[in-house]
């Protein structure tokens, strides 16, 4: 079930991991996207984490990490909740030695409707933040990725990699936000920023809702996505499969075989 490229991960809760899902990823030799919110980085010790790691790369697997979202404001004109966001992604990074992922991916967190009156401060505090996590998140061999979640228009995120250009971040290109949240198509997104793309999220919807469905059963062309995606890029990005029901992640894997065109 390995992408050809090895780049071919599946999302999962650290929580769901120590709590029994370890075994399947194992046996089907899944490359696990491990999402670390806030009540994991709470709960569980370094030695738990550790012991969750050494069994994945024993089993020849690879790792990425998503790190905390949830109320978080990467971008926030508020010292105190910036403080906040940067204390979480603190307590990420101890457990990158660990894990040694090969990307890292947050989110933006640009939403127009909350920062459209003071967007050049929102750009300002979420330069800082971002510069600062990419730097620790290089150090540890990974890669910064930057995902979309509620942004209308690709010149929100546009302006934030010009301002990040030249520091090893990357745009993670989540399909099934954009087709729910955006009001540009996916075209746009990609020619605008195409040639930044590190990494994909994928699962579908019908373009209402981000219902996280197995790739075929929503209404996004996803084989016009990756080819639109290969006329601008040299090599293929890292892929994430991100279904929210255990059902749909094998759906997806077939469908994205018979479609993948590197």
């Amino acid at each position: 079930m390995i992408h050809p490229t090895g780049a071919l991960y599946v999302n999962i809760p650290f929580f769901m991991l120590h709590e029994g899902h370890l075994e399947a990823f194992l046996r089907y030799r899944l490359n696990p996207e491990i999402g670390l919110d806030a009540g994991s980085l709470d709960r569980y010790s370094i030695s738990e984490y550790m012991a969750i790691a050494e069994r994945l790369r024993g089993g020849g697997l690879s790792m990425t990490l998503h790190g905390p979202f949830m109320d978080l404001s990467p971008g926030s004109p508020d010292p105190e909740v910036w403080k906040v966001t940067r204390r979480r992604f603190e307590k990420m990074l101890r457990l990158l030695p660990y894990f040694r992922p090969r990307s890292v991916v947050c989110h933006a967190g640009y939403d127009d409707r909350r920062y459209w009156h003071i967007k050049g401060l929102w750009l300002e505090k979420s330069v800082e933040m971002w510069t600062w996590l990419g730097a620790r998140v290089g150090d540890e061999g990974a890669c910064l990725m930057l995902e979309n979640v509620y942004e209308s228009d690709p010149e929100d995120l546009l302006v934030l990699f010009e301002q990040l250009e030249g520091r090893g971040i990357r745009f993670c290109l989540d399909a099934g936000h954009l087709a729910a949240f955006s009001r540009q198509p996916m075209e746009t997104w990609i020619s605008c920023l195409g040639t930044r793309v590190g990494q994909l999220h994928l699962h579908d919807n019908a373009g209402s809702r981000d219902d996280h469905l197995a790739l075929g059963s929503g209404t996004i062309d996803f084989a016009a996505m990756f080819g639109h995606l290969k006329q601008v890029l040299r090599d293929p990005p890292i892929i994430t499969l991100e279904p929210h029901r255990e059902e749909d992640l094998w759906p997806s894997l077939e469908c994205l075989k018979r479609i993948w065109p590197w």
